[in-house]
C-alpha cells in the first residue's frame, strides 16, 4: 500500500529471516541488522533489481515489544504501553543487486499511548487482530485511536516503510522521484 504511493513498478518477496535479537543488541541495531538481512535474503532471486528490506522494533526503555502472535500477548503489550511513550524504530535498507551498493537508515517514531482501559484494549485487539506487528498497534488502522500523540521525521515510518527516506535512497540510485 505504501510503496504504491511512489508509483513505481515493484514485486514483493518474503524473506525467511530469523527476527530474534542478538544477545546484548540494542533495539535500533536489531531493526537495522534485520532490514539488511531481509534485503540480502531475497537478493539472489532478483538480479538487476533494487531490493527494499524493512524491519521495525518497538521498545520502552530496555523492554522490547515484538510481534505478539496471540491475543493474550497483544493485550499484555498494550496494557504495558498505556500512558507511555514507546519508540517504534523502523529500519530501511535499499540494496542494488547490480552494483552491490547498500544504503541503510533507521527512522524512530515516538508514539504516546493514551491511558487505555482494559476494555478499550480488548475491544481494539478483537477488532484489529494486530498479532503480526511490533507492539500490537496498527496506526494505519484502528490503532491510531490508541494514541495521544506521535512525533518523528516521517509519518509513514510508524506504518513500517519510511517513504521520505526511501525516496531519498531511490534518488541516490538514479530514479526520478517524483
Amino acid at each position: 500500500m505504501l510503496l504504491e504511493r511512489l508509483r513505481l513498478r515493484f514485486e514483493t518477496d518474503k524473506p525467511e529471516t530469523d527476527e530474534t535479537a542478538l544477545p546484548g543488541e540494542a533495539p535500533a541495531a536489531t531493526a537495522e541488522r534485520l532490514s539488511v538481512e531481509k534485503a540480502r535474503a531475497v537478493a539472489s532471486r532478483h538480479p538487476d533489481a533494487l531490493i527494499i528490506g524493512s524491519d521495525q522494533v518497538a521498545y520502552l526503555g530496555v523492554e522490547v515489544f515484538g510481534k505478539p502472535g496471540t491475543t493474550e500477548n497483544a493485550v499484555r503489550q498494550l496494557q504495558r504501553m498505556r500512558g507511555e511513550t514507546v519508540v517504534f524504530h523502523t529500519a530501511l535498507t535499499l540494496l542494488n543487486t547490480r552494483s552491490g551498493a547498500t544504503q541503510t537508515v533507521g527512522v524512530p517514531t515516538h508514539a504516546r499511548f493514551r491511558q487505555l482501559s482494559d476494555e478499550e484494549i480488548r475491544r481494539y485487539v478483537e477488532k484489529e487482530k494486530p498479532l503480526d506487528c511490533a507492539g500490537s498497534a496498527k496506526s494505519e488502522g484502528l490503532g491510531i485511536a490508541l494514541l495521544e500523540a506521535m512525533s518523528g521525521d516521517d509519518p509513514t515510518a510508524l506504518i513500517g516503510l519510511p517513504l521520505i527516506a526511501l525516496s531519498r535512497m531511490l534518488r541516490h540510485e538514479g530514479l526520478d522521484i517524483p
